[in-house]
């Protein structure tokens, strides 16, 4: 089995790429067959080789899948969770720049009869 290139894979369809994959489950579903009627070693780098152009495949069709789902969702106010930026919890959790801004009702009066104090100094 020859390693199958990504950037070939990503320009085929949906269509092609399931069908691409339903090919390699059955030469892996064929070399296992072989493998257990007792085959040469060389068969279990193939097997290695078929089971990773199956990963491959599956790894496009998902990126392309939540590519799909980000357009779809692009400009909207709320996007699926899987979709977001991860960032750390800390930084998620941190208080909006409005949310620091905002001064309590009970601070803004604290802050309107008891102003900082400007002294003059005498030169």
């Amino acid at each position: 089995m020859v390693k199958v290139k990504v950037a070939e894979l990503r320009e085929k369809s949906q269509a092609e790429l399931t069908q691409t994959l339903d090919q390699y489950k059955r030469d892996l579903l064929d070399l296992k067959v072989q493998q257990v009627a007792g085959a040469a070693a060389a068969k279990s780098s193939k097997i290695r080789d078929v089971r990773k152009n199956i990963a491959r495949v599956l790894t496009v069709i998902t990126k392309q899948n939540r590519d799909a789902v980000r357009a779809k969702y692009a400009g909207k106010k709320h996007i699926p969770i899987d979709l977001r930026v991860k960032k750390t919890r800390a930084i998620r959790r941190a208080m909006t720049k409005s949310e620091v801004s905002k001064i309590t009702l009970r601070q803004q009066k604290k802050n309107i009869h008891f102003a900082r104090r400007q002294y003059a100094i005498k030169a």
